[in-house]
């Protein structure tokens, strides 16, 4: 499958089959994500394979909105930066999440971003504070997402040709249209 087929197919999975993600599909995630590029091959970037029950009902309560249904998924990749190693350290591990996530639908699974940082849970509590809490994390790391993945119990269709937003593409410069 080329890339652009996958990405395509990648749609954002929320229901998840009672089905525990093989050992070896979890490697090949945690090995992608380790892949993944950095400014200047810093890697601040560390993740958290959580398939813990009991942590994954924890971490679905991170935020007041938007992850409730981690409780559901069978695994969840907490992907945490060291800050202090560099000031890029966002995009470092948001390129590593979307590795994860397209390493994810290469092999069957299904994924979704849960976004942590900047975001709240209930209490007006910082949700990377909750889950920096929970995990034990060191205090020099951020939490930048989780990603939750499983194998899909919902079904989306994939994108079209004719979705595409090609209006915001420009060639040579910008061109209000």
């Amino acid at each position: 499958m080329m890339l652009y087929d996958l990405l395509k197919t990648r749609r954002s999975i929320r229901k998840f089959q009672k089905r525990e993600v093989e050992k070896d599909k979890v490697d090949i995630l945690l090995k992608s994500a380790l892949l993944s590029p950095t400014s200047r091959s810093g890697r601040p970037w560390e993740f958290i394979a959580v398939t813990d029950r009991v942590l994954l009902e924890k971490l679905s309560k991170s935020k007041e909105h938007g992850s409730s249904f981690l409780a559901d998924a069978p695994l969840g990749i907490v992907v945490i930066a060291d800050h202090e190693k560099s000031d890029v350290w966002v995009e470092d591990a948001s390129i590593a999440s979307i590795i994860i996530q397209l390493s994810a639908q290469s092999i069957g699974l299904g994924t979704c971003w849960i976004q942590v940082r900047e975001r709240f849970a209930a209490g007006g509590v910082k949700a990377e504070d909750y889950i920096r809490e929970t995990l034990l994390i060191p205090d020099r790391y951020s939490v930048e997402c989780i990603v939750a993945a499983g194998y899909p119990a919902e079904e989306k269709s994939p994108y079209t040709d004719g979705e595409l937003l090609y209006d915001r593409l420009h060639f040579d410069k910008y061109m209000n249209k």
